[in-house]
């Protein structure tokens, strides 16, 4: 599995450039990717605050995370755009008959596969090996553009789940 994925990332953005991930509660069918990036692609060209453009990019990645940035140098995201962008995303999750904003299903690379797990689980799925330090991990709570190259794909080791779970981590 190609988890290679920064390079699709703007270049022209800056790095504190503001990011929101979704992951959905399901895999995209190839038809429903092609249809969502194009939905993406014509919100992040039309997103605006207070009427002023927003330097934005939206992403598709793995076909099942959207990916929003906002570069804030140019335009700053306010309450009434950022409303926007969820209306958007509970609009694809509408259309796609997906959750995009169940905070509670985490996302790991098990077996060359993402596999995603309910938080409820990961104890279990640790204990018992499937997860260990160096399983790769979806962290969605990144927030700017910097991070999301840096700390968005990383092993459990290195993410928040290794506090959460410092007995069971640590000693694998």
């Amino acid at each position: 599995m190609n988890l290679e994925y920064k390079y699709l990332l703007d270049g022209n953005f800056h790095s504190d450039s503001r990011v929101w991930v979704y992951q959905s509660s399901r895999l995209l069918s190839l038809g429903e990717v092609l249809e969502a990036e194009e939905k993406i692609n014509a919100f992040a060209k039309d997103w605006k605050s207070h009427g002023t453009p927003v330097k934005a990019a939206g992403y598709l990645f793995f076909g099942q995370f959207v990916i929003l940035m906002a570069d804030e140098t140019a335009t700053g995201v306010s309450g009434c755009s950022t409303d926007s962008s969820v209306r958007f995303i509970k609009d694809l999750e509408a259309t796609f008959n997906v959750r995009f904003f169940d905070r509670t299903t985490l996302a790991f690379v098990v077996k060359d596969k993402i596999e995603r797990l309910p938080l409820s689980q990961v104890a279990y799925g640790i204990e018992n090996g499937f997860i260990t330090q160096e399983t790769l991990f979806f962290n969605n709570v990144v927030q700017t553009k910097k991070e999301l190259e840096e700390n968005w794909l990383i092993p459990v080791g290195k993410s928040w789940l290794k506090e959460k779970f410092p007995s069971m981590v640590g000693g694998r």
